[in-house]
């Protein structure tokens, strides 16, 4: 006697989500001799026909339509008891830095670290904010499993040369300025607007760049130059001048900063990129796929 299986439910669910065989085979990776052997044995399992043939595929019986419901419910359950299960054998457990450079350990990295504290509650994730030379030393040297660097026009070429690397975000720079600036009702602005403004500019470390205004403008004026991201938008906010913002950090702008994107044809772009060791630990993989989660949710 023909029975109900999870694996039947699940090309039933399939089947009737996507109208056809064809595409159900595709997205489950099952031949389409199989799916056809699925709903057979579904039906007899049924006593009725669960799918009508019409111009363009298949569409649920009404019998299907109700065993259809009955499949998302009770998969739900069984795909949270999975979930449930393979968190009860993966007990991370220990201490993990990650590493970034500011505009990343604004927004980024610290939601990524909130989700592991719920997620894997015995790692011990721990942030360190630095400038990108002074991050790939600590990689190299073991003292940091983890590093959120930007790479692209603009930016020194860095040698990761034997680390494993893998982009977060394709970065859209934009730039920030006061709350009362000629330019901050608009939402686009064009990169000529920029030529005369005043920029507050990021100071590196010894032997660390400097940066911070438009990369394409022609000798931009400095205002000023401060090592303390939290400090150039504090003086933005100030009046003092504009500055440089990528858009991994747009969401943490404070009061009396507003945000433009620029058009500007020469610009060539920028990307996030989390860089580790070969051989990444369990941990240093779980810190990835965080990241990885939070780049794609963040707002655009």
């Amino acid at each position: 006697m023909a029975e109900v299986t999870l694996t039947g439910l699940r090309v039933i669910r399939e089947v009737a989500a996507t109208g056809s065989f064809t595409a159900a085979a595709a997205s489950l990776g099952y031949t389409q001799s199989a799916i056809s052997r699925q709903v057979a044995m579904m039906e007899a399992a049924a006593g009725t026909a669960l799918f009508e043939r019409h111009a363009r595929g298949v569409r649920p019986s009404p019998a299907g339509a109700l065993l259809v419901r009955h499949a998302t419910a009770a998969l739900a359950v069984v795909d949270t008891a999975e979930q449930e299960l393979a968190g009860l054998r993966d007990r991370l457990a220990g201490r993990l830095s990650i590493g970034a450079f500011p505009a990343a350990a604004a927004v980024l990295v610290p939601r990524a670290i909130a989700v592991l504290r719920t997620r894997h509650p015995g790692l011990a994730v721990t942030l360190e904010e630095a400038a990108t030379p002074a991050l790939l030393a600590r990689l190299r040297g073991g003292r940091t499993e983890v590093v959120v660097i930007g790479v692209g026009a603009g930016l020194p070429g860095y040698d990761l040369a034997g680390l494993q690397q893998d982009v977060l975000v394709e970065d859209d720079l934009r730039v920030a300025v006061p709350a009362g600036h000629r330019l901050a009702h608009r939402r686009r602005v064009d990169v000529a607007d920029l030529r005369d403004e005043t920029w507050i500019a990021g100071r590196g470390g010894r032997g660390e760049p400097q940066f911070g205004a438009w990369p394409t403008l022609a000798e931009p004026r400095i205002g000023h130059a401060v090592r303390s991201w939290t400090t150039r938008l504090g003086m933005v906010a100030a009046g003092l001048g504009v500055a440089l913002l990528p858009g991994v950090a747009a969401a943490s702008v404070p009061a009396g900063v507003a945000v433009v994107a620029v058009e500007d044809p020469a610009w060539r772009g920028r990307a996030a990129v989390v860089v580790t060791r070969h051989g990444r630990s369990a941990g240093a993989t779980a810190v990835v796929g965080a990241l990885r989660e939070q780049a794609a949710d963040r707002p655009g």
